[in-house]
């Protein structure tokens, strides 16, 4: 049998990027994670449940995107972190745009339901890593063209190094 994965512990600031809240992972904690790429993870951070995806950072370590909800509730002064990776991905709350583009595409519905979580995580990652709305949107019918095509997944990168 094999062994459960070890909590990540470790203390974080928020950080303000734009109008994007997000808690970095310090070096240790990075590399403690199963994954350069992205990582399903459970755990608490300030004392809050999450279940969440860590996200790679482009330089082999990683941050969470905190809620504005939840960045109120926490403040700014350090929060203690603890995260569990888990094999079973949460769903992703797939942005309006996409969503449409899916809904519209009914010949997809299986194809979409058929691929894992991870992936559907990816294919909206993909689509909002650009804050072009030029971009966006023809990301958005590029992946509509790609599952009909059988792509499973958005493109062949490195996970690790796509922030």
């Amino acid at each position: 049998m094999a062994a459960s994965p070890s909590p990540v512990r470790f203390e974080g600031i928020l950080e303000l990027i734009g109008d994007r809240t997000i808690l970095r992972l310090p070096e240790s904690a990075s590399a403690a994670l199963p994954s350069r790429g992205q990582v399903a993870a459970v755990g608490t951070i300030g004392g809050h449940a999450v279940e969440t995806v860590v996200e790679p950072d482009g330089r082999r370590g990683h941050w969470l995107a905190i809620d504005d909800a939840l960045a109120a509730d926490l403040g700014e002064d350090p929060v203690e972190v603890e995260l569990t990776p888990i094999k079973d991905w949460p769903e992703p709350s797939v942005p309006a745009d996409l969503q449409a583009a899916l809904t519209e595409a009914t010949d997809l519905a299986d194809t979409w339901d058929d691929i894992t979580p991870m992936a559907r995580w990816e294919w909206v990652r993909w689509v909002g890593a650009t804050k072009n709305p030029e971009t966006r949107e023809r990301r958005v019918e590029v992946s509509i063209d790609k599952l009909r095509k059988g792509k499973r997944r958005p493109c062949c990168f490195d996970l690790s190094s796509c922030t």
